[in-house]
């Protein structure tokens, strides 16, 4: 399976041939097989990309991040058409009941508030209890918000009493880099698996063109987390970005193995969408542990 993501941070042409990706700088060339790569990631703006480039980024169903000019996430490029049966998906999508949407969303949510509690579980933070009896409170839809009040919990355990998600800080700035890695990420699984990323389950803002993604994305959050705790010290540098930009290989621990995360959320998309089309079991969606 595809795992490398390739990082564009200098002024370059980028092309194809015979199945690579070729990066021509003007004293260097570099390629790689489109096979090995799983999202490119353009760090500057001074870059020519071919349309042949593009199309079989398209076909290869490989995600291409465009940075704004602060170097942050700004959009993406992802396939029209990412499966061979996207009418009949779509179909299926736009039947999904209010009943099965609000059991998986509150599937996810216990998910994501799990895998926050254990983190903070293993770097020994005394409010992780806390955030386990949220989880077991979560009902069908998250009528009571739940999930709001476990990060609360969790964020000011992590960075301080006094902190903020809506706070101009080197900490929300790379949290809000690795967040938007990995809503790319997602967005790839549900556009090749042939479904729409704006019609979500929860999240369903008419100006979000990837409220499906959101969705989806919540229980790997933690992974974002962990990688800006234990690497931002003061400044949100490049090696940062280069660590948050690489958050596909990350391990994480599933099915008994060892994985990278960009495999495990490949799968669990698969398992919501399956749980969604009432093909498995709600209980059934596999559960992991992020390293």
């Amino acid at each position: 399976m595809s795992f490398r993501t390739v990082f564009i941070e200098n002024p370059c042409r980028c092309s194809y041939q015979s199945g690579y990706l070729v990066v021509r700088k003007e004293d260097d060339t570099a390629k790689v097989h489109l096979s090995e790569v799983s999202s490119v990631i353009l760090q500057t703006n001074q870059v020519y990309i071919s349309a042949y480039l593009l199309m079989e980024l398209a076909k290869a169903k490989i995600s291409l991040v465009v940075s704004d000019e602060s170097c942050n996430p700004i959009g993406q490029y992802l396939p029209l058409y990412g499966a061979h049966n996207t009418v009949k998906r779509i179909g299926e999508q736009l039947q999904w009941g209010e009943p099965i949407k609000k059991r998986v969303w509150q599937r996810i949510v216990k998910d994501k508030i799990n895998s926050q509690a254990r983190f903070l579980e293993e770097r020994e933070y005394t409010e992780a209890p806390a955030l386990r009896t949220i989880a077991a409170e979560v009902r069908s839809g998250d009528t009571t918000n739940r999930e709001a009040h476990a990060a609360r919990v969790y964020f000011k355990a992590l960075f301080g009493q006094s902190f903020s998600r809506d706070q101009a800080c080197s900490q929300n700035a790379a949290l809000n880099y690795g967040y938007g890695i990995l809503l790319s990420m997602v967005n790839r699984e549900i556009v090749s698996r042939g479904y729409l990323t704006q019609c979500g389950v929860c999240h369903r803002n008419e100006f979000n063109q990837f409220n499906l993604a959101c969705d989806f994305m919540e229980p790997f959050r933690p992974a974002v987390d962990r990688l800006v705790v234990d690497y931002l010290a003061s400044e949100f540098d490049a090696e940062v970005k280069h660590v948050l930009g690489d958050l596909a290989g990350k391990g994480v621990s599933y099915r008994g193995g060892s994985y990278r995360l960009g495999s495990v959320v490949s799968l669990y998309v698969q398992d919501c969408l399956n749980a969604l089309n009432k093909k498995i079991a709600i209980e059934d969606i596999e559960a992991f542990d992020i390293l």
